[in-house]
């Protein structure tokens, strides 16, 4: 399998070494690295030429991740597409072990694993709503983000099917393009953690202003206007939908922003009273 792991990074070269190593110093070697550096100004192109000249470097202005790594995988070689966030870390053997998986199970086009979870230098447990699967796992899918980019590696025919990921969106990009994904193809699931995931810092992109929710559910609003799922399919999210637009409707009202408030009561009544 030829594998292009991409990697976008903006400001953070106090650990991309530790991600660049990291694939180096795997048992299965990818096809190629690319390395795209969204617009940083703390010297990480330079130090990448310097210590990592082997690698594929892109640089752009700063446009955020969906855009680093949808320029990664529109530049990959390889048949198949490996992220990984340049703040996480893989254990050796994590690329050969889903290489294997895969070849055992020729039909799949997607794979993700478990993780390993360190906040400020210490490891936590996973809670339960986290919990990962495999198979036909969409309804699963919609009301958290549950894979890790890091993890994920995937056939580039999936891409070109569902398309890149949504460069409008500030976070929520990887719950955005798995609901695509999963609405469509069966995933492989590895119950093993095969990656270190690190939280904690102050440049995480889950730290938005306002909270992720409103853009889940702008995910959910466009896919349901997508005609492209089943007929449960399309239960699922619209319930989903109406179940977070609720929770954000209280928040709104407990915030006194009444006409934001009535907006989301109409959007409500509106997806009570539509059918697929």
């Amino acid at each position: 399998m030829n594998i292009s792991v991409i990697i976008p990074t903006f400001n953070r070269r106090q650990t991309l070494d530790r991600a660049i190593d990291s694939i180096l110093s795997q048992t299965y070697q990818p096809y190629e690295i690319i390395v795209v550096d969204d617009g940083s100004t703390d010297g990480t192109a330079d130090w990448l030429s310097a210590n990592y000249s082997s690698l594929q470097i892109i640089q752009q202005s700063n446009k955020g991740v969906s855009s680093a790594r949808n320029a990664g995988i529109n530049s990959a070689r390889g048949d198949w597409i490996a992220l990984l966030d340049s703040d996480d870390e893989w254990l050796p053997d994590k690329l050969e072990i889903q290489v294997k998986l895969l070849q055992n199970n020729a039909e799949l086009r997607f794979c993700h694993t478990n993780e390993i979870w360190i906040r400020n230098g210490v490891r936590i447990n996973q809670m339960k709503k986290h919990q990962k699967y495999g198979g036909n796992i969409f309804k699963k899918c919609l009301d958290i983000c549950r894979i890790s980019p890091s993890s994920s590696l995937f056939h580039t025919s999936v891409i070109k099917d569902v398309g890149l990921f949504d460069e409008s969106l500030d976070v929520c990009e990887d719950y955005d393009l798995w609901l695509r994904i999963t609405a469509k193809y069966p995933v492989l699931f590895l119950d093993q953690p095969l990656i270190k995931k690190f939280g904690g810092h102050s440049d995480q992109l889950s730290r938005v202003f306002g909270g992720i929710e409103q853009y889940r559910i702008r995910s959910l609003e466009k896919i349901l206007t997508s005609k492209s799922l089943s007929g449960s399919q399309f239960e699922a999210a619209k319930d989903m939908l109406i179940h977070k637009l609720q929770i954000y409707a209280k928040g709104l009202k407990k915030r006194d922003k009444n006409t934001e408030f009535q907006s989301v009561e109409k959007k409500i009544h509106d997806w009570l009273n539509m059918s697929d």
